[in-house]
């Protein structure tokens, strides 16, 4: 337990943990459901919502959709979670045909993508796409960095140089922990499988990050995420706890190093994606946790 420095017990044994950092940022709750699309193309709707370090998009395509990159400065993520859609990858001149059910790392430079078929599309992106960040929902919460949050250092560049990547989302998951996970230079996403009932109350895991936000994005059901933030010494800085409801689509952005875990709630399906910028170092330090660790060296940081 941490003290202020002119507590006589901050020099206890018991008191040499890192100090509990003074100043905290909100969770940040953007409900798609409850917002009109920022953008509308055809029978497509987008909306946006963003983290420090990211920038999300998710699109409900009925038929046909497209996107497009000028210039773009760093790698972007694309996620294809319905089988029943196909999307042509336009870069450097180059088509490339991919199906659902994939996630798709696309290079630096100019690049679009053409989407047939019903289903969604996410979009990750930095900041540094100025344009998408300032279509996100909490837009203005970001004005000023949230305290805590590391800013984003790009990993080192891909095995073979920067280039199309694609990655199947229906390849076994890991047994323990149940994750699917990948990275490229700017994210870490962990593509769960559903969960097909609620989840157990006595089975939770409450857990915090030091100096990174966690993006869960629900796509299927419901889920309840719990934040409790620390109390430091500084008593005008606490914050009650939060036990917010999320249904799909929906993002929350959990922040450091507040304690946080999600519960499932429907009965059905429930699936949420943790999507992570930079990508974890602790995730990736463990031996074969990572699928496509072969492709993206890590940080030497």
């Amino acid at each position: 337990m941490p003290y202020d420095p002119s507590d006589g017990r901050s020099a206890l044994k018991t008191a040499t943990e890192a100090p509990i950092p003074q100043r905290f940022a909100g969770a940040e709750y953007v409900k798609f459901y409850e917002l009109d699309p920022v953008d509308q193309q055809g029978d497509a709707r987008t909306w946006w919502a963003r983290g420090q370090n990211m920038v999300i998009g998710f699109t409900d395509v009925v038929s046909e959709f497209a996107f497009r990159r000028d210039g773009q400065t760093d790698e972007y993520v694309v996620l294809f979670p319905d089988r029943g859609m196909t999307a042509t990858f336009t870069v450097d001149g180059e088509e490339t045909e991919v199906t659902g059910k994939k996630m798709v790392v696309v290079p630096p430079g100019d690049s679009e993508f053409h989407v047939r078929g019903e289903g969604r599309v996410i979009c990750l992106l930095t900041p540094a796409a100025t344009d998408l960040a300032a279509k996100a929902a909490n837009a203005e919460s970001y004005d000023e960095a949230h305290p805590n949050v590391k800013l984003l250092e790009p990993w080192p560049e891909p095995v073979g140089g920067f280039k199309l990547r694609v990655y199947d989302l229906e390849v076994p998951i890991l047994e323990k922990p149940p994750f699917r996970l990948y990275r490229c230079t700017t994210f870490m996403v962990n593509y769960f499988d559903p969960r097909t009932e609620p989840r157990s109350p006595n089975q939770l895991s409450p857990h915090h990050h030091d100096d990174f936000e966690q993006c869960s994005l629900v796509i299927e059901g419901r889920y309840v995420h719990h934040i409790r933030w620390p109390w430091g010494t500084d008593a005008r800085q606490w914050r009650e706890d939060d036990h917010e409801l999320c249904a799909a689509p929906s993002v929350t952005i959990i922040p450091p190093p507040a304690v946080h875990t999600s519960q499932a709630m429907a009965d059905g399906d429930n699936l949420l994606l943790d999507i992570f910028a930079p990508p974890r170092r602790d995730f990736s330090e463990m031996d074969g946790w990572v699928f496509n660790a072969d492709d993206y060296p890590m940080s030497v940081d």
